[in-house]
């Protein structure tokens, strides 16, 4: 396979096969090499046209697998076991992914990832969920560590993954937009929350902080088990209004992304940089600061071997330390500090990074449907839901949050020589959409998909300081 799954376009049919054997190793084919993405989708959660296709298998044989799940579920005899919880969460993801990806518009603005969401949970409200089905897939999720599972693979990928040599080269660059768009919005919207009512650190961590996160794996996620850890309640009660909002978020991302290709398609500047008609840089001679290499187009068993064992490692160094330092900094926080002090003193072999980044994309490519499927079962409470979108003050903090976002963050650009247009695309809307999908229907909006390298650089710094700046605010809430 030759096409980089970062900036591959979305609308094409996958094929049929998820792997390639075309280089038999030594040792029993356990060092076979595996293609990360097959066809023109580099995710299974990503908008594009599915065919016959249902988690990426022939529809006939989903109806056999569905069919036998449910079956089981129906007769109570579902066992609650982890390799079940796969089953049943991928089944799950990939029916709703497919039947959002029937419509051709409406799809480009989130709806898989929408169904995926929250159609689980309104069947379970109006029980139309097999109980032993639903407690399969909260015990997956919960009591098993899947969640944990996930975000701690997402962590170790995106910062393990990025090269060495352009986080310490185009950091400081970029990284003024991406801390000052941050920055600027949680004080931003913390004032305006405080203003209206709805409170100065509420504003922040409900509505600023899961959307600045750049994706649900290090944001809505990894949030709700902060917050309940510090009040001492059920993540379940927070992750409603911090998925609401998040989902809310990516449509405004895209409704805006889509003006800016308006503007751009006029040709009209109106100040100098104010468009460089996919230029992220305007200045010449140094784009070179900016260049994200090739992603390698292959990993194999072992090295994804690696990159499970090297994530799991940091999910314990951030337990171990938050135990030895209580009432400090969230697991998930020392863990990133981890990996962060690990990528920049280059303690690891590079072969090993390259593992601990394959581990991470295939589960963001694999196992977003199937998260998302078991979130929504597992915590999303309808009822609060439909409080929070009912809320106009909700809405409108929601709506600010982006919008300023992606103003500071074009502003910021601006005055280290990016362009306005392109900097509050990329770093601004792209930390405020859901992050991979998101992305896409981001930069296809503003017709600028070749900025998806500086999308996943977005998402990996902005995302791992968005959290880590989340847990130093999660002691102040009451």
């Amino acid at each position: 396979m030759s096409t980089n799954p970062r900036t591959t376009e979305t609308t094409s049919e996958p094929t049929d096969d998820a792997m390639s054997d075309t280089s038999p190793g030594p040792a029993g084919g356990i060092e076979h090499p595996v293609t990360k993405t097959v066809g023109a989708r580099p995710g299974t959660h990503y908008p594009g046209r599915l065919g016959f296709k249902i988690s990426s298998i022939p529809a006939p044989l989903y109806i056999v697998l569905a069919g036998l799940v449910l079956a089981a579920a129906l007769t109570g005899n579902l066992p609650d076991t982890m390799v079940v919880g796969f089953a049943a969460t991928m089944l799950l993801g990939g029916l709703f992914i497919w039947i959002g990806n029937l419509f051709p518009v409406v799809r480009d603005f989130g709806l898989p990832t929408v169904l995926c969401t929250f159609a689980p949970a309104t069947l379970a409200f109006f029980g139309l969920m097999p109980e032993n089905l639903v407690t399969v897939v909260q015990n997956f999720i919960d009591g098993h560590g899947f969640l944990d599972f996930f975000v701690v693979g997402i962590i170790a990928g995106a910062i393990l993954g990025m090269p060495r040599a352009l986080l310490l080269k185009a950091g400081p660059r970029f990284a003024v937009p991406i801390i000052g768009c941050l920055i600027s919005t949680f004080v931003l919207v913390g004032l305006l929350a405080a203003v209206t009512g709805f409170g100065f650190i509420e504003g922040i961590l409900f509505i600023a902080a899961p959307i600045m996160a750049g994706g649900l794996g290090v944001g809505a996620l990894p949030m709700s088990e902060m917050y309940a850890a510090k009040t001492g309640g059920d993540s379940a009660a927070f992750m409603g209004d911090l998925m609401s909002a998040v989902v809310m978020a990516n449509v405004v991302c895209i409704l805006i992304a889509g003006i800016y290709n308006g503007l751009g398609k006029r040709k009209k500047q109106l100040f100098v940089g104010f468009n460089g008609h996919g230029q992220l840089l305007r200045i010449k001679g140094r784009s070179d600061e900016l260049t994200v290499p090739p992603k390698r187009d292959t990993s194999s068993f072992i090295a994804l071997g690696k990159g499970l064992l090297i994530a799991g490692s940091l999910f314990v160094f951030g337990e171990l330390i938050a135990a030895l330092l209580p009432g400090g900094l969230h697991p998930y926080a020392w863990a990133i500090i981890a990996a962060a002090v690990v990528k920049i003193f280059g303690l690891l072999p590079q072969d090993v990074e390259d593992s601990a980044a394959d581990w991470g994309d295939l589960i963001g490519t694999v196992l977003v449907p199937a998260l998302l499927v078991g979130v929504s079962l597992t915590y999303i409470d309808i009822t609060e839901v439909l409080a929070s979108l009912s809320n106009p003050l909700f809405i409108l903090l929601t709506i600010s949050t982006v919008v300023i976002a992606t103003l500071t963050s074009g502003i910021l650009g601006w005055l280290v020589k990016f362009n306005f247009v392109e900097a509050s695309i990329t770093p601004g809307l792209v930390m405020a959409d859901t992050g991979g999908s998101g992305d896409v229907a981001v930069l296809s909006a503003a017709n600028r998909l070749h900025l998806m390298p500086f999308a996943a650089l977005t998402n990996r710094l902005g995302g791992a300081l968005v959290l880590f700046v989340t847990s130093l605010i999660v002691p102040f809430l009451a």
